[in-house]
């Protein structure tokens, strides 16, 4: 069933040998990035690290754990989801996709004995929760000793803004419609009591916040982190705009979401979270300098104006676990959690463009900027449709490059889409240059969040597509003569 906590999270992925414990101090500047980074980098990632002793730059060691890393490999990405395999998650989603929505709760029932449990996606209401053991205020007159300070956050990279949190869940709320959403966005830590609050102009809580800098209103805003592991992946997982990442978590953790109600804000966060941190956006104060920050493309993204996020209350576990991520040059943890996301949304991919048989986004792109996908090929100019159409889908309007091949190439081994690509293509004819969005955080452009984006046909070419010789036919042995040298000559050598 679900995980109650990021400890009991921790503690699964130790018995299955996933975790290692350093037990001696580390530093939250530079020290656990330093070694995080090297863990990450290892083969097939490593394992997650809890860092038992973090030591804050007061010289103190702070009474909170660290968990880093965690998702950072295939293996604990699907422990995350409590399934062997992500594409099992994937299987349930097409499934779902293609049968008609329960009317009733015995469709409901119908559906939960073929598998797919959608009756605990709706959340459940609850008056308190583990998230509530300790409640610090910090909206009164009152100082006091506990503010963001005692938290374990992580300088990651020399010429950092500051201490930043990587890992946070944010919920907004619509003020018109009332609609949640759950982001990421990292937070510098300009005091105890105040951070910025990097969201994007593209993002929907920057949308959020729109509405309240229209009205002059304070913006609740709550930031969880920890509990179940479900919950940063479903914040940072391509969902459709307006559908709630809380009924995305219930349907993966196979159990109602229990969400209780802030202490000082009129949001509901979920009560098994590690940490609650509770404030209010000011729209009615300037934007405040944020960063740099070592991003994950491998950059520091220069200083930018964002919102100032003002923290009025911190709640938390008693034995609360903080967890972390650093990202930069790949491959690092989130190369694991976007794979993830690929493969649990292939199935809205493919009922949009049903062509579409693979995708993959190799970790050299850092999330967006090269995608491959395979396709089964029958008019002309279809490569061309689905690279319009995947620009025109969310998030993947930043991607800057797409390569799209023939369905027999293997779209996650990089060296067969590069052969296909330097084979197959004529680069006048088989290359479209448009423009479009870009990602905040790209460097390149030369104007920030304005680019250009390049799609390659390297797919085998059809009679319409400016082609006139016979398209030659690529060379194979025969399974049969394959299968059966392997039979005569096993490898012992």
């Amino acid at each position: 069933m679900a995980f109650s906590s990021m400890r009991e999270f921790a503690e699964t992925l130790e018995a299955s040998g996933e975790l290692i414990r350093i037990t001696e101090p580390v530093r939250t500047e530079l020290e656990i990035t330093a070694l995080a980074d090297r863990e990450m980098k290892s083969p097939g990632g490593g394992k997650a690290l809890l860092i038992e002793k973090p030591l804050l730059p007061s010289g103190k060691i702070s009474a909170f754990p660290v968990l880093i890393n965690a998702f950072g490999s295939e293996k604990r990405m699907a422990m995350a989801l409590e399934v062997k395999h992500v594409d099992e998650v994937a299987a349930q989603i097409a499934f779902l996709l293609k049968a008609k929505p329960p009317k009733s709760l015995g469709e409901a029932w119908t559906l939960l004995r073929e598998g797919f449990d959608v009756i605990h996606a709706r959340p459940a209401r609850v008056r308190t929760g583990p998230c509530k053991e300790v409640i610090v205020r910090l909206d009164g007159p009152t100082p006091s000793d506990f503010d963001l300070g005692s938290l374990p956050i992580l300088t990651c990279w020399p010429k950092d803004g500051g201490p930043f949190v990587t890992l946070p869940t944010v919920y907004t709320q619509d003020p018109d419609t009332l609609d949640r959403n759950i982001g990421m966005y990292r937070m510098q830590i300009f005091d105890g009591r105040t951070t910025g609050m990097h969201w994007q102009m593209h993002k929907v809580a920057a949308r959020h916040g729109k509405r309240y800098y229209e009205t002059g209103q304070r913006m609740p805003v709550a930031v969880c982190l920890g509990g179940d592991p479900v919950m940063p992946f479903c914040a940072m997982a391509p969902m459709p705009d307006g559908l709630d990442e809380v009924l995305l978590a219930g349907f993966l953790r196979k159990k109602s979401v229990p969400l209780v109600k802030c202490e000082t804000i009129d949001l509901e966060v979920p009560a098994h979270s590690d940490f609650v941190i509770e404030g209010y956006i000011d729209p009615t104060e300037a934007l405040r300098p944020e960063g740099p920050f070592g991003d994950h493309t491998g950059f520091y993204t220069p200083i930018d104006n964002y919102p100032a996020f003002h923290v009025t209350c911190i709640t938390h576990r008693r034995d609360a676990i903080y967890p972390a991520t650093i990202v930069g040059k790949p491959p690092m943890e989130d190369l694991y959690m976007g794979q993830a996301s690929v493969r649990l949304f292939l199935p809205v991919f493919k009922m949009n463009f049903p062509e579409i048989v693979e995708m993959a986004l190799p970790a050299e792109g850092v999330f967006h900027n090269l995608v491959f996908v395979s396709i089964k090929k029958q008019y002309p100019y279809q490569a061309y449709k689905i690279m319009h159409g995947l620009w025109g889908m969310g998030q993947m309007m930043f991607t800057k490059i797409i390569v799209v091949v023939d369905e027999h190439v293997n779209v996650h081994d990089t060296s067969d889409v590069l052969f296909h690509l330097c084979a197959n293509i004529d680069p006048q004819r088989d290359s479209l240059l448009t423009k479009g969005p870009c990602d905040s955080l790209d460097h390149a452009p030369t104007l920030p969040n304005i680019g250009s984006h390049i799609g390659f046909d390297a797919t085998r070419k059809l009679p319409g597509e400016g082609y006139t010789r016979g398209w030659p036919e690529e060379m194979a042995l025969p399974v049969e003569i394959l299968q059966g040298i392997a039979q005569r000559f096993p490898r012992k050598w």
